[in-house]
């Protein structure tokens, strides 16, 4: 704590006065941020700082696994906030972002038994059970490193069909209102790769000038409105 109340000092006495006219609009105007990210609680991934986004510009859920349950009537603080960051701060994009080393995401490979003292964090990776059976059925030969890897992305990808699930976001999709990207963050390295809806690969983000990379799996959007 003293290291943080060292911190918080800092802030007020050298950060804020540089922010201080777009906090006070902030405080004043409120928040319309653009995207909302879905990352991971690890201390390692910051997605503000990954992003270089300023106060008011990202709206962000962190929690163990980067994790989206799949919709249902009972209420959570996942599906809450992505209800209103779409329905009421309109956001346009939803990255979900996973990252190298994901404490998460070992434990599946963890012993048996080895989660029954934490019972709620059991339950809770258990959200991404499905993307473990892929791994295991796929890449057996595989040393952990390469398994862990691979988990990490397939993940991604079983959160983005979770996301899917909730009404908000399938209503915005068929109107062709918002988008959704999945990336994977190499804390290392500090390199993010990202899902390529066409191919269904994850590629590394090197140019800015290229199209950042949709998690578009198909044209169930383009199909909707023509049904509709």
């Amino acid at each position: 704590m003293e290291q943080l109340m060292k911190g918080v000092s800092r802030f007020r006495d050298a950060v804020y006065p540089e922010h201080k006219q777009r906090l006070e609009t902030l405080g004043r105007d409120g928040q319309s941020p653009t995207t909302l990210m879905i990352s991971c609680s690890d201390s390692r991934v910051v997605p503000e700082l990954i992003t270089q986004s300023q106060p008011g510009e990202l709206f962000v859920i962190r929690n163990a696994g980067n994790i989206v349950p799949p919709w249902q009537r009972v209420n959570g603080g996942v599906t809450s906030t992505i209800e209103y960051a779409v329905m009421g701060l309109g956001v346009t994009d939803i990255v979900i972002c996973g990252h190298a080393d994901c404490g998460a995401m070992k434990a599946h490979f963890a012993p048996e038994g080895a989660l029954d003292a934490m019972p709620s964090v059991k339950e809770w990776i258990g959200h991404s059970t499905a993307a473990h059976s892929v791994i295991e059925a796929c890449c057996g030969s595989a040393d952990d490193g390469e398994k862990l890897d691979r988990l990490v992305e397939e993940n991604v990808i079983l959160q983005l069909t979770h996301l899917r699930s909730h009404p908000c976001v399938a209503a915005a999709l068929a109107k062709g209102e918002l988008r959704l990207h999945g990336w994977v963050f190499d804390i290392s390295e500090g390199a993010i790769r990202a899902l390529d809806g066409e191919s269904g690969k994850f590629r590394r983000m090197e140019d800015p000038q290229h199209p950042v990379p949709v998690a578009d799996f198909g044209g169930h959007r383009q199909q909707a409105r023509e049904a509709a």
